[in-house]
């Protein structure tokens, strides 16, 4: 897995990673891990859609301003 980027908040208990394995089956190369060591699993189809959504602005209500 190559990792591509940490998500680092205000925490001490570590940071969300996105991870792209193109070795594993279609539907599961794109992997995001949280604080816990809980994991997704997703298609890269799949994640261009979270994209696209972060993209245009459809996730900006989600997003805490501090």
């Amino acid at each position: 897995m190559r990792s591509i980027a940490k998500f680092c908040g205000q925490c001490s208990c570590g940071c969300p990673e996105l991870f792209v394995d193109h070795k594993a089956p279609e539907e599961r190369q794109v992997v995001i891990t949280d604080d816990f060591g809980q994991r997704v699993e997703m298609s890269l189809d799949q994640f261009a859609s979270v994209v696209a959504a972060a993209k245009s602005g459809a996730l900006d209500s989600l997003a805490l301003v501090h």
